[in-house]
């Protein structure tokens, strides 16, 4: 069975999409510290002038809050910035119409926290493009696993009963690799395929939020989500 965990990521890009096509179980990781520069409220958008951040701001943000308490400014705040950056990006892609309701239909709830918000943001990309129909998605607070890093990380799976932890690329230098060995759980990185599709302004980049597949390519964009995966002994010998 393949466990994946990640922290919500807003619209997330196609690479979290991939992720979550081989999840047996998806586990929304959001009660860990939120990081400044973390994709959790930001994600880049490609527009004529090139990239450019979509950032929903925080409000009273401290040092230390988990994703799950961060809080988001007003949506006047931001919205009507978001909606002119998103115009300019799909201007006159096959589905923009599809990419600018599913802003909306996100932007139009109110959410708790940065991580309620970011994780609506990544259901309504799977749910789209038809992602979810053989992945259980569960909240690592409801739980009851405490600990941090690689221990707490593996007590989840265990818990799941996992035989296979999937990873981005980010726990390469911290992962303990060993210790799920030794409790007979395999570790995978993702070897992202980050598939060319039909694409505005310029080269191809995959680096943008899966709202870009959508305005597109539509449902049929799925057919860009490949996935494939890299064992840990043979990915940590490959250069950064």
């Amino acid at each position: 069975m393949n466990i994946v965990i990640s922290q919500p990521m807003l619209f997330p890009w196609v690479g979290l999409l991939e992720q979550i096509r081989l999840a047996d179980v998806f586990v929304h990781y959001d009660d860990v510290q939120f990081s400044k520069g973390s994709f959790t409220n930001r994600v880049q958008i490609k527009t004529a002038s090139g990239l450019n951040w979509m950032t929903i701001p925080l409000e009273g943000y401290k040092f230390g809050q988990a994703i799950n308490e961060v809080r988001t400014q007003p949506y006047e705040n931001w919205m009507t910035r978001h909606l002119g950056l998103m115009e300019q990006s799909f201007k006159d892609a096959p589905y923009e119409a599809d990419a600018m309701k599913m802003v909306l239909d996100v932007y139009s709830q109110s959410y708790d926290n940065i991580g309620m918000l970011a994780r609506q943001s990544m259901l309504a990309l799977a749910e789209y493009f038809g992602l979810l129909d053989n992945t259980k998605l569960i909240d690592v607070t409801s739980m009851d696993i405490s600990g941090s890093s690689s221990q707490r990380v593996l007590e989840i799976v265990k818990s799941l009963n996992g035989t296979c932890y999937i990873s981005g690329h980010g726990a390469r230098k911290y992962l303990s690799h060993d210790l799920f060995e030794s409790e007979g759980i395999q570790v995978a990185y993702m070897d992202y395929q980050s598939a060319p599709y039909p694409q505005n302004h310029g080269v191809f980049t995959p680096f943008v939020s899966g709202l870009d597949l959508v305005a597109h390519c539509g449902r049929k964009g799925s057919n860009y989500i490949r996935s494939n995966t890299t064992n840990w002994k043979d990915f940590i010998h490959e250069p950064d």
